[in-house]
């Protein structure tokens, strides 16, 4: 049996969950976003016809009446152009958004939205 190589992207996306799940103040809402992944043109596009929206960050977060958008990026990582236009256009809509290449820059992110408790250990 071969060991299931995990990507850096999901290594950072599991940290993050882990952290949120034990630092994120009681009354955020928070969510991933499963939008990554191969689809079947079919199915890819009923999802489309769902209102799935290309790019959406990784992670949305909800406190205190404000919204946040994460994408997380392995080193090295870059945007597409589908995730540009979702950052631009949550930002428009009065969101507050950020990319980070690693579990530090998420939490630090976090962090200055005021959405955890305590530091890391």
């Amino acid at each position: 049996m071969t060991a299931r190589r995990r990507s850096p992207e999901a290594q950072i996306q599991r940290a993050v969950r882990d952290h949120l799940r034990a630092r994120a103040h009681r009354d955020v809402l928070w969510l991933h976003v499963p939008n990554g992944g191969y689809r079947r043109p079919i199915e890819a596009a009923i999802m489309r016809g769902m209102g799935v929206v290309p790019g959406a960050a990784d992670i949305l977060l909800w406190h205190r009446g404000n919204a946040f958008a994460l994408e997380l990026k392995a080193p090295g990582g870059r945007l597409s152009d589908a995730q540009l236009e979702f950052l631009a256009r949550f930002n428009e809509a009065g969101g507050h958004s950020a990319c980070a290449e690693s579990v530090d820059r998420a939490l630090a992110c976090l962090e200055a939205w005021g959405l955890l408790k305590g530091h890391a250990q």
